[in-house]
């Protein structure tokens, strides 16, 4: 196949693009954004590399979720904001938790998904809950480390640990996964 047979069957698989993998691709997009903005006008000094690195991954991830760009995008993200944040939890430090997660887990959808594909309602509603209690315990657990860090007690990580743990597996079996007996 040549470049141009490419490039036609690209543009014409584009314009059959289904309303569900816009959605996720506009939501890996937005999330992405907030996630590279938000540690960058925080109070702490971010690394001027992070953006840098950031921004063309995140487009790289809008276009090909299911390359390698995504899991570089988190990792950038990630590694800039443990580098530079401070110890305290803030505002900007659980935004940019939520914005991470929910980066996650929409490349997670869209990488699945040709681009061409129609998704129905009932697989966007499978993931709609997943995707919301994600949402809704990312500040839980912030606020529950915040509580915990205040309160001097020892152990402090393993408490949070545990509920990261906990939170990871009401996820997996809200989304219907099931153990494999192989």
């Amino acid at each position: 196949m040549t470049a141009a047979e490419k490039l036609t069957l690209w543009l014409a698989q584009l314009r059959d693009t289904g309303r569900g993998v816009l959605v996720a691709r506009l939501t890996i997009a937005v999330g992405g954004a907030v996630a590279i903005v938000v540690p960058g006008t925080a109070g702490w000094d971010q690394l001027d590399l992070v953006p840098l690195l950031a921004i063309p991954l995140l487009a790289a991830t809008v276009i090909l979720p299911d390359s390698l760009a995504g899991v570089l995008l988190l990792l950038t993200v990630t590694l800039g904001w443990l580098v530079r944040a401070p110890a305290e939890i803030s505002w900007q430090l659980v935004v940019t938790g939520i914005a991470v997660v929910v980066t996650h887990l929409a490349t997670a959808f869209a990488a699945q998904l040709p681009s061409y594909v129609r998704i129905e309602r009932r697989a966007l509603r499978r993931w709609m809950l997943p995707g919301a209690i994600a949402v809704i315990i990312t500040p839980a657990v912030a606020i529950a480390a915040a509580l915990v860090q205040g309160a001097n007690v020892p152990g402090s990580l393993l408490v949070t640990v545990g509920a990261l743990v906990l939170a990871t597996v009401t996820i997996w079996f809200t989304a219907g996964q099931r153990l494999s007996r192989d």
